[in-house]
């Protein structure tokens, strides 16, 4: 049996636009957007009619104990392992419709497709709706995925809070879930997992191509730099006698910044929070701490880089008379895609006539987790002026059916052939 090439267009477009206005109705925002928390009723309202979606689609639907949902499709020769595919249901509090959404609605309407047309397959698909990525109600992040791959364990839950104090154990008890009622979430017969998304960034609108099929996912270092000095009269203190911890930091800022332009043009150096103390506008500051997001795919340039400004911070607090403290918060690997899935995109877009290029995630996906684990593919469709986490965003309906497609015609050759 071979899959017939052909394009639906008009009709995927329609298709994929209803289902993600329909998703996106749960936890409607009321300004174009959409609230989904983890946990949360809209969250679970939309799980259970995805579940009740699945099941009148001939899709066999099931949950595990962390509120990760998947539809089957059993296959009839290799049941002990499934091709996973789909994304994450939560969303950023007022975020947009197609972060996440899309990648679960995509891989729900090409097992349809695959199963109306052709029958079942011969090694099982399951779509999943991953219960959480987003890290916008607990400080946590990959909670779905997490569980999933061993990362987490929802039989013995982190000590973490939302807003109101609700613990996440308690939240997920409250939806019914934690209670040892449904299968355990880790799994080790997950064949491969792949992962439809919208970009989340400009490349692919701007180069007018349709998919972007990944290559690496980029590592992410975080720090905390705090820098002290002294604080001191702003009026009276010569500019030669002052520890001003303000007036290094921007030294530090303005050399990470310009460091990166110039000798790693990858790599992406962000200070996005910035505090001094007193703060107060006549006096000098004694104390400023700022953050560092480093990004990259290789952690040898992650490492170089590093040595080089923090060799330079303790030659600027030698010169200041200043201390300078620098925390690591977060050190996520940078993880490479399978390089089989990869080249099976690529002859894929290319039977489809479909336009693509290879390109680096620069933000963090679930299959950033599944990656180290079990053969990972993550495919972009483009993202209109990069817009994302916002009421704002959007992408082109030919776009989203180029995409839906495109995984179609992936899935058929890993599961039917």
């Amino acid at each position: 049996m071979t899959i017939g090439i052909h394009k639906t267009g008009e009709s995927t477009a329609r298709n994929i636009e209803d289902m993600i206005n329909w998703l996106a109705s749960f936890g409607e925002s009321g300004e174009g957007g959409v609230t989904r928390l983890l946990y949360s009723k809209p969250w679970l309202s939309a799980q259970q009619s995805l579940k009740e979606k699945m099941e009148d689609w001939g899709i066999e639907p099931y949950f595990d104990d962390a509120g990760n949902l998947f539809g089957r499709i059993e296959g009839t020769e290799n049941r002990t392992k499934a091709i996973l595919t789909g994304s994450h249901i939560d969303t950023v509090i007022n975020g947009g419709k197609f972060d996440g959404a899309y990648g679960i609605l995509a891989s729900l309407l090409s097992a349809k497709h695959l199963l109306d047309t052709y029958g079942r397959p011969k090694t099982s698909i399951e779509v999943v709706s991953l219960c959480e990525e987003e890290g916008s109600r607990f400080p946590l992040t990959f909670w779905g995925s997490g569980n999933l791959t061993g990362l987490f364990d929802c039989q013995k839950t982190p000590a973490v809070h939302d807003r109101d104090g609700v613990s996440i154990e308690q939240a997920m008890k409250d939806c019914g879930f934690g209670k040892r009622r449904y299968r355990r979430p880790f799994r080790r017969d997950v064949k491969c997992f792949i992962e439809l998304h919208i970009e989340q960034g400009s490349i692919l609108e701007e180069s007018g191509r349709q998919i972007g099929i990944v290559t690496d996912i980029v590592g992410q270092r975080r720090f905390t730099v705090m820098v002290k000095g002294e604080s001191n009269h702003a009026g009276t203190t010569p500019m030669n006698a002052r520890k001003d911890a303000v007036a290094v930091s921007a030294l530090c800022i303005s050399y990470l910044t310009n460091k990166a332009k110039a000798a790693y043009p990858l790599l992406t150096a962000t200070v996005g929070r910035i505090e001094a103390k007193p703060n107060v506008p006549n006096v000098i500051s004694g104390e400023a701490v700022f953050s560092l997001d480093l990004r990259h795919h290789h952690d040898a340039v992650l490492d170089r880089y590093c040595d080089d400004i923090f060799a330079y911070f303790t030659e600027l607090a030698g010169e200041w008379n200043v201390q300078i403290t620098v925390e690591q918060t977060t050190d996520a690997k940078p993880v490479r895609m399978d390089r089989d899935l990869i080249q099976l995109s690529k002859q894929s877009a290319e039977d489809l006539d479909v336009s693509y290029q290879e390109m680096v995630s620069g933000a963090g996906h679930d299959a950033q987790v599944f990656g180290p684990h079990c053969p990972t593919s993550l495919l972009f469709v483009p993202s209109r002026k990069g817009i994302s986490h916002s009421p704002e965003e959007w992408t082109k309906p030919a776009d989203l059916a180029a995409g839906v497609e495109l995984l179609t015609h992936v899935l058929y050759r890993l599961a039917y052939e």
